[in-house]
């Protein structure tokens, strides 16, 4: 561990034993006096309805004295909760906040900002716009042409991708009908579904469609029944609505997002994963071949940088090269990214970070700026209390969406984004916290980056530990991420006796203090050949139709740290071979 990469976490943590409690005792202690000051200062002439009399009063004292004691309750109740601040904590996505990110949230939480209008939040809102900017470099996008905003989570955010790719449909859609019914040629909505904006813009002016007439022939903001039969007319085929096309790792998001927004569950079409746990090229290809043979246009396709079973980095760049060359043959579909773990991980390119990345993961990342649109969990690997998601795109024209109107909020504001998202009120608390990360800690591949490759490299470490400590640990590999799952099993074992073994060995961690981990489970209707894979190592047999997995997460920064690892690391595998017998 290098002497900047300890130095960096050891001062953006507080650190397992609150190492740093004086320093940031300090920084809170300061960030409430500025905000006293600020109240006193503001207005000072105007009365206060809280005088000293009545401060002074036994009521008042007994109401304050009432409070005090249950703050006192409640914050010997959460000292219950699960210590997710510790090393010893491997089970799920969620570790140490990071200090910047505890001080960013706590000082705009004091303000409330909603950062849904410029009128309520004329700070916070810039503060979001710029931590906006700072995540889309990240990931590869051009700040200067990005766009996005913030959400309560990853679903949120998932779900604005499809409004948008819904949106740009809807439009093209709309053209061909209107074309097709007042020239009278037969309307194929494969064809209309995926022109793109530039081919969507020149026909309108070719064929002098009007607004009201585009809006007469919108499924989105006119009856999607009869629009339906019109388009079925048209086209001299029953119309079934697009497809959404998500691999089989995919995010129980996506599921929800066909039905809220009535596309139906049949439209959500699973993509085959490979051997590796990924989205296969060749079955990408394959669906989307299908959907057109059967008239259906593809509303989007998704990629998942960093799966939650097991981390997984889908081949990003394999899937924009294929939308690639579809589009070269005006079929223009909607690229999703769901790097709603791994988007994070892009902070370690074009740096020594990187090291920790194998190559596949490298190009995936790297191939992220060529979506459409991503989603990121700040609340995940960015270290930011929850809830906090976001969603960007690639440029304004992605960006476009339906707009509604509110007479209460002006709408005239630069750079409102209430009109732009689901979500109506929304907290600047999560927006700050990304900012003030960004400000101090930096996003870049020397800084945060190292951080991330300390996550991967302990992974690695952990790795490396348990296969030598243990004969029947059989790790599901390849491992793309920070993410490490395996299973117990003897040499050539079904996976009905393997699976009996890992789910008893999980549920004594889970009765056992010292170590949280956490449990996943493959199916083989979505994972067959990753698990066929899986067994292979050692001449398992599939006699059962899912796979079990033990599931740590190495996300606490202090885990590459010599002294905790030799602490834990030999702990561990004593409680493992426990559980085991």
């Amino acid at each position: 561990m290098s002497k900047i990469s300890g130095c960096l976490e050891g001062v953006s943590f507080l650190g397992p034993k609150s190492e740093n409690a004086s320093w940031l005792r300090s920084e809170f202690e300061g960030v409430l006096d500025q905000w006293f000051d600020w109240r006193r200062a503001l207005f000072s002439s105007d009365p206060s309805p809280v005088p000293m009399a009545m401060r002074a009063s036994p009521e008042f004292r007994a109401e304050q004295d009432k409070l005090t004691q249950k703050v006192r309750e409640l914050s010997e109740m959460m000292t219950g909760e699960v210590p997710k601040y510790t090393p010893r904590y491997i089970g799920h996505m969620v570790s140490e906040l990071s200090v910047p990110a505890l001080l960013g949230h706590f000082v705009t939480l004091l303000h409330n900002p909603n950062n849904t209008s410029r009128d309520v939040a004329r700070v916070s809102g810039r503060v979001e716009d710029e931590a906006i900017s700072m995540l889309a470099s990240m990931i590869g996008f051009d700040p200067a042409r990005a766009q996005g905003h913030f959400t309560s989570g990853g679903t949120i955010a998932n779900f604005e991708s499809v409004w948008r790719a819904r949106y740009r449909m809807d439009h093209f859609l709309a053209l061909g009908l209107c074309i097709a019914e007042t020239t009278g040629e037969r309307f194929d909505p494969v064809e209309f579904a995926h022109l793109g904006w530039d081919d969507y813009h020149a026909l309108v002016a070719a064929h002098h469609i009007t607004d009201a007439e585009l809006r007469n022939a919108s499924a989105v903001l006119g009856n999607p029944f009869r629009v339906a039969a019109r388009i079925s007319s048209a086209s001299g085929r029953a119309w079934e609505g697009p497809v959404l096309l998500v691999p089989g790792n995919k995010h129980f998001s996506w599921l929800k997002a066909a039905n809220v927004f009535g596309l139906g569950e049949e439209a959500f079409w699973p993509v085959e994963l490979d051997r590796h746990g990924r989205l296969s090229l060749a079955a990408l290809a394959e669906v989307i071949d299908r959907a057109f043979d059967a008239g259906r246009p593809v509303l989007a396709v998704v990629s998942v940088a960093g799966t939650t079973e097991a981390g997984e980095i889908d081949p990003v760049d394999g899937v924009c090269d294929l939308l690639d060359t579809l589009r070269t043959k005006g079929r223009d579909i909607w690229h999703h990214v769901d790097a709603a773990w791994g988007g994070f991980l892009c902070s370690m390119l074009g740096g020594d970070a990187s090291r920790a990345l194998s190559e596949h993961a490298g190009r995936a990342l790297t191939a992220i700026r060529r979506a459409n649109s991503v989603t990121l969990d700040p609340h995940k690997l960015g270290y930011v209390p929850y809830a906090c998601g976001a969603f960007l795109v690639r440029d304004l024209a992605n960006y476009a969406n339906s707009t509604f109107a509110a007479p209460y909020i002006d709408r005239a504001a630069p750079n409102d984004r209430w009109m732009m998202t689901l979500e109506g009120s929304r907290s600047g608390s999560g927006a700050a916290a990304v900012w003030l990360t960004g400000k101090t800690l930096t996003f870049s591949a020397d800084r945060f980056g190292e951080v991330m490759a300390g996550t991967l490299e302990s992974r690695a470490y952990f790795e490396q530990a348990l296969v030598s400590g243990s004969e029947r640990v059989r790790i599901l590999k390849p491992i793309d991420s920070n993410i490490l799952c395996f299973s117990l099993a003897e040499k050539g074992e079904g996976l009905h006796a393997s699976n009996a073994r890992t789910s008893r060995v999980y549920e004594a961690f889970a009765a056992d203090p010292e170590f949280a981990v956490s449990k996943t489970k493959l199916a083989v209707a979505n994972y067959r050949r990753l698990i066929d894979s899986h067994l292979d190592q050692y001449g398992g047999q599939a006699d059962c139709g899912s796979l079990v997995l033990i599931r740590c997460v190495f996300m606490n920064p202090f885990w590459r740290d010599p002294e905790v690892r030799a602490a834990l690391m030999p702990r561990f595998l004593e409680r493992l071979e426990t559980h085991m017998n």
